[in-house]
């Protein structure tokens, strides 16, 4: 009667298989069966199988190309995930589902047909397909996640069927866009924002290594978290005024952006918005700002000047960590904490200024500020967390302002710095 299944795991990580002939009598293949097959370089799945099952080809990264053959309605998740060799996948009209990084990680395929059968495309589908140019989306696609093609860093051409009521690319815009709620899900390099879009969605430009400058339109309200993640060709970012958020990690690993003009409209940054952004040299954050959040600037090692708002009253934790160009920094007159790390290797920081209100220095704040000779420390600071000053290797003066010794002085808060301390209150 013939071999009708191939179970679970049968050939997985059988790395010396090259080829392998799959009887015509075969109607499943099991999840996993050949995941990890890295020299597999061709294969025909018979014409009776009508699920492909979650990661059944997975890494095998040989594979050139594949034909799904006519009956198969399910294409499961991470079914040909990290095939990196993977140029051309022939998706027949029967299938109905594509699930979750079904194809994540195949970073040489350059055309893609989605079959009018498919109504959802779902997380992280074709994440990191970075050789894919173009893609069309069918009118019945009625669902598609933010992350969906996150990563195709070479996509040029987006385009929405007429006939989609849900989804368009109106004027040519080479984006996606919610037709009802006018947010835009997905962009690429040529894409030009029209106007009448309201939001930058989560993970929208995310990848867009090939992305040199974008327009932000006065219709734009807000750009959603990640929308502008990894976009490392990234030089030239125009805000209009309107946009009121920018989310937590929206440009995060910008690495080319030198300078951004962030409109006064703007009255919330979300963690980690211009972390790793290491060549953005200054920025001048909107009076209408209260809350510097967690990384917001980590590792923005070319920084050198920065304006924080008056009525800022926390910084929080590693929000200027690693600003190894910050040669000073004025802390706003109503800031009452600075967390841990918030000035962590700060190595340029020549001098500090508390102002009057600060009552807290945490963990580590200003460890590895080199360059520090001298602070001092007001008379409103409770608490000192250990290694607030830790590694500030040329601090010889310390001014405590303070009427009693706060709280964790006696810990490691100067690590091996041995500075000189002089209490104001006992001059």
């Amino acid at each position: 009667m013939g071999v009708k299944s191939i179970g679970e795991f049968a050939f997985k990580e059988c790395s010396d298989l090259t080829s392998i002939n799959i009887s015509s009598s075969v109607t499943n293949i099991g999840s996993y069966a050949f995941k990890g097959c890295s020299s597999l370089t061709s294969v025909e799945i018979p014409a009776n199988v009508t699920v492909i099952e979650p990661a059944v080809f997975g890494r095998c990264s040989s594979l050139a190309s594949i034909k799904i053959p006519m009956g198969v309605t399910s294409i499961g998740e991470s079914a040909f995930s990290e095939c990196s060799g993977l140029t051309n996948v022939d998706i027949p009209e029967s299938v109905t589902s594509i699930e979750e990084d079904a194809f994540n990680g195949c970073s040489s395929l350059t055309s893609i047909e989605i079959p009018k059968s498919v109504t959802n495309i779902k997380n992280n589908t074709f994440y990191g397909c970075s050789s894919l140019t173009s893609i069309k989306i069918p009118k019945d696609v009625t669902s598609i996640d933010n992350s969906a093609f996150s990563g195709c860093s070479g996509l040029t051409s987006i385009l929405i069927d007429d006939k989609n009521t849900v989804y368009d690319s109106r004027t040519n815009c080479n984006a996606i866009i919610k037709t009802d709620t006018n947010e835009l899900i997905l962009g690429c390099q040529s894409t030009k924002i029209p106007t009448g879009v309201t939001t930058i969605g989560e993970n929208a430009f995310n990848g867009c290594s090939g992305l040199t400058s974008i327009e932000i339109p006065e219709s734009v309200t807000s750009i959603e978290s990640r929308a502008f993640d990894g976009c490392s060709g990234l030089i030239s970012v125009k805000i209009s005024m309107g946009v009121t958020s920018i989310g937590n990690d929206a440009f995060y690993e910008c690495s080319s952006l030198t300078s951004i003009e962030i409109p006064t409209s703007v009255t919330s940054i979300g963690a980690g918005a211009f972390e790793e952004c290491s060549s953005l040299t200054n920025i001048k954050i909107p009076m209408n700002v209260t809350f510097i959040g967690y990384r917001t600037f980590y590792n923005c090692s070319s920084l050198t000047n920065i304006e924080i708002p008056k009525d800022v009253t926390s910084i929080e934790e590693d929000a200027f960590n690693g600003c190894s160009s910050l040669t000073s920094i004025e802390i706003p007159k109503n800031v009452t904490s600075i967390e841990d790390r918030a000035f962590a290797r700060c190595s340029s920081l020549t001098s500090i200024k508390f102002p009057a209100k600060v009552t807290s220095i945490g963990y580590g704040a200003f460890g590895g500020c080199s360059g520090l000779t001298s602070i001092e420390i007001p008379i409103s600071v409770t608490i000192i967390e250990e290694r607030a000053f830790a590694d500030c290797d040329s601090l010889t003066l310390v001014n405590c302002y303070a009427n009693s010794q706060p709280t964790g002085w006696d810990k490691d808060w100067l690590g091996n710095c041995q500075p000189t301390i002089v209490w104001g209150y006992a001059r």
